[in-house]
């Protein structure tokens, strides 16, 4: 009995690890992270993979003591590891979101406000209807699994006693202007074409004023707006494809980064 206590505590410490760092990852990744998903499912899901990671774990021979400061940070380091897998991963539904936001308040529709069941807040009806198909774009190409393979695979090239690469950190912070460029090249058609609408429009009124153009260009500028949307979702599935092929990319140099860092 003495000799089976000994040997889980031995193995609770290995499965620690990598249970800080899977939860913080999900608490953050796409869809797994929102507030639809319960916390026991992450728990849960957590655990199983803290297992399964159980025998690279062994293979590093990691001794912290539990009660020391050092196991305090390492445990903070592998949360902060985790979010900056998740966060990767959330930059590409990011775009998403302010791609739906600039196109909604350009055809008069940011007033739409809805409850998002899934993020526990509130947002026009444009950025969630992206949103949600952004959501079937994860499922399809087996992102949840990628995510999984990704930070699986993270204990290998960040091991827990190597501490956090902060050159990844800058190159994560670097990242964000990208996902406002990227969102920005996405929203332009729609942009530009719905201001053409409203230049002939202020142009019309201007001519005619006892038309009362003000009036009757409301709908029509929300008409070509939703008109010029449905042209553009034709082409979001090839553009998230090749934002997330940038992601894992970016990943791929995160980990080496950190190999050679």
């Amino acid at each position: 009995m003495d000799s089976l206590i000994k040997e889980l505590l031995a193995i609770l410490p290995l499965l620690w690890w990598p249970f800080c760092r899977y939860m913080a990852g999900f608490s953050f990744a796409p869809l797994i992270g929102e507030a639809m998903v319960p916390v026991r499912a992450r728990i849960g899901l957590s655990l199983v993979l803290s297992v399964i990671t159980l025998p690279i774990m062994q293979k590093t021979q990691i001794s912290i003591d539990p009660f020391s400061m050092h196991w305090i940070v390492a445990t903070f380091t592998q949360v902060i590891i985790g979010l900056i897998f998740g966060m990767a991963f959330q930059l590409v539904m990011t775009i998403l979101s302010i791609l739906g936001f600039l196109i909604s308040s350009q055809m008069g529709l940011s007033m739409a406000v809805m409850n998002d069941p899934m993020s526990g807040s509130s947002s026009d009806v444009i950025s969630t209807l992206l949103y949600l198909l952004g959501a079937l774009l994860f499922f399809a190409m087996d992102g949840h699994l990628v995510i999984v393979q990704i930070i699986y695979g993270s204990f290998k090239l960040w091991p827990v006693a190597d501490g956090i690469n902060f050159v990844s950190l800058k190159m994560l912070a670097q990242s964000l202007s990208w996902v406002f460029a990227a969102a920005l090249l996405l929203a332009i058609p729609s942009i530009f074409s719905t201001f053409i609408v409203q230049l002939g429009l202020g142009l019309l009124n201007r001519v005619a004023p006892a038309l009362n153009l003000f009036s009757l260009g409301f709908p029509l500028i929300t008409l070509f707006g939703l008109f010029t949307l449905g042209l553009i979702s034709r082409f979001i599935p090839g553009h998230y494809s090749q934002l997330s092929e940038k992601i894992l990319q970016m990943i791929e140099q995160m980990l080496h980064g950190g190999v050679h860092g």
